[in-house]
């Protein structure tokens, strides 16, 4: 696990790329469009079992010393205009984490893995 270092008045603050990991998908989920990150259909399920929030699961983070970057996979809701949704994520996950974190985001890469399409009442009514 890589962990980024600061040093302050009192001593050494050590930031996980875990939680700067969490930080990013929660940032990412913010934005309308977004319907949810991706996450390997296993652990989906026992996250779910769990009760557990699955944010930051498929959020890749590499830390420098000056810098990270991020790598996030999502999907996105049918009918929106996708590079507007992308440069929204972008531009919240880099200045939510920087804010957060202190940390410089040197790049948020969004992978779009999927496109959304919300069911219809007619759809669900003849499920149940």
């Amino acid at each position: 696990m890589d962990n980024n270092n600061y040093e302050e008045n009192l001593g050494i603050v050590k930031i996980s790329d875990e939680v700067v990991s969490v930080i990013a998908g929660i940032a990412a989920e913010e934005i309308n469009g977004v319907e949810d990150l991706q996450h390997p259909v296993g652990n989906n399920i026992s996250q779910l079992l769990k009760g557990k929030k699955t944010s930051g699961k498929n959020v890749k983070v590499t830390l420098n010393e000056d810098f990270a970057i991020i790598e996030i996979n999502l999907a996105v809701e049918y009918g929106v205009k996708i590079p507007e949704v992308v440069n929204a994520v972008q531009e919240n996950v880099k200045k939510t984490v920087e804010t957060m974190t202190g940390l410089n985001v040197n790049s948020v890469n969004v992978n779009v893995q999927s496109i959304y399409v919300p069911k219809t009442e007619k759809e669900e009514i003849k499920e149940n």
